[in-house]
């Protein structure tokens, strides 16, 4: 499988309402942090995740966490 493109070497702070979501896996996407299809193609395909409550969460921008879609650090080691 290819490597992610780094989208940035930072999470990404999104206010989101309850519901189901597409986290980008490739760093292609227009629409970081979520996915806009720019992965066609290729090895990458989004990953589905729930939000049960609205508020804030931190997502990986760099599509190296070991908790995705959540940042969980990774991006201080790149």
């Amino acid at each position: 499988m290819s490597e992610p493109k780094i989208a940035q070497k930072s999470p990404c702070k999104v206010d989101l309402e309850p519901g189901t979501y597409y986290f980008c896996t490739c760093g292609e996407s227009k629409n970081q942090p979520l996915c806009d299809g720019s992965h066609k193609g290729t090895d990458f395909a989004p990953m589905e995740f729930e939000i049960k409550q609205k508020g804030d969460v931190w997502l990986c921008g760099c599509k190296h966490t070991k908790t995705p879609p959540f940042c969980d650090g990774s991006h201080k080691n790149l």
